[in-house]
């Protein structure tokens, strides 16, 4: 068994590849800014929680010390974590070297060195600095997670318009699926390249429109599905396909599935 540092452990992907790792019996470190209480949804039972900040370097020895490998789940959306995502990385990096950590695995956005969008574009930077780094290390692109269809698709709901982007499909990911495929990458054994990029998509490909009238269904939401244009340097990266890998195919948990689980643990 190994023991894993996850930075990023309290995500909607990070969480999910404590709970998995714990579940396979491996020890499990996790760096975030604010601790989750025990008993909340963020917090896994057995797994050890440090505070730390990758944009300042506090707490990082603590957390990476011991570690077989360090997992970076960090999502860096907005404000200073996004401008600072790529520093953070480095710091992160530097922090597992100076620790004795042999490896790194880094969870990223698909094609996102082909997108101009400011948060792909850190993501980018990112996995740049990981492609330099001493350790082995390992990035794996997943496509656009359900969860991001389910929160437009909803927010559209409130207004009852729910909005679908001309000439977009997509081959939306569960956050379960792409946790299990970055702690396969964590769990293999070395390899003999030093870096490595890998694309996993999600089990189906489909059309926006038809991802809404199943939200619609599965969630009995009201309001018209209404066809919008996506203008700009995000609409030519979807209208392009870009954000999808037919031939890649990954895990089980389709958009409706992964739909029905979440309403019955809401």
């Amino acid at each position: 068994m190994a023991v894993f540092c996850v930075a990023g452990g309290t995500g909607q992907v990070g969480r999910e590849v404590v709970r998995l790792a714990l579940l396979d019996g491996h020890t499990v470190k996790v760096l975030s800014r604010h601790v989750p209480r025990p008993g909340s949804k963020k917090h896994h039972d057995g797994a050890t929680y440090f505070p730390g900040d990758v944009t300042t370097s506090e707490g990082l020895a603590a957390a990476v010390a011991g570690a077989d490998v360090v997992i970076d789940c960090l999502e860096g959306q907005f404000g200073k974590a996004r401008k600072l995502f790529a520093d953070g990385g480095a710091r992160l990096l530097t922090a597992a070297r100076s620790a004795g950590v042999p490896k790194a695995v880094l969870l990223s956005i698909i094609n996102c060195d082909q997108s101009r969008f400011s948060y792909y574009v850190s993501k980018a930077e990112k996995e740049r600095i990981y492609a330099s780094s001493e350790l082995e290390t390992v990035v794996v692109r997943a496509t656009q997670f359900h969860s991001l269809l389910d929160m437009l698709f909803g927010t559209g709901a409130r207004a009852r318009l729910i909005p679908v982007f001309r000439g977009v499909r997509f081959q939306t990911i569960s956050p379960a699926d792409a946790a299990l495929a970055v702690l396969e990458e964590a769990v293999a054994p070395p390899s003999s390249e030093r870096h490595r990029v890998l694309t996993q998509g999600g089990p189906e490909v489909l059309g926006m429109r038809e991802m809404a009238q199943s939200w619609k269904a599965e969630t009995g939401a009201r309001g018209a599905v209404v066809e919008v244009p996506f203008p700009g340097s995000m609409g030519r990266y979807l209208r392009s396909g870009l954000n999808r890998a037919p031939e890649q195919r990954y895990g089980t948990e389709t958009f409706v599935s992964w739909l029905e689980k979440s309403r019955k643990t809401l």
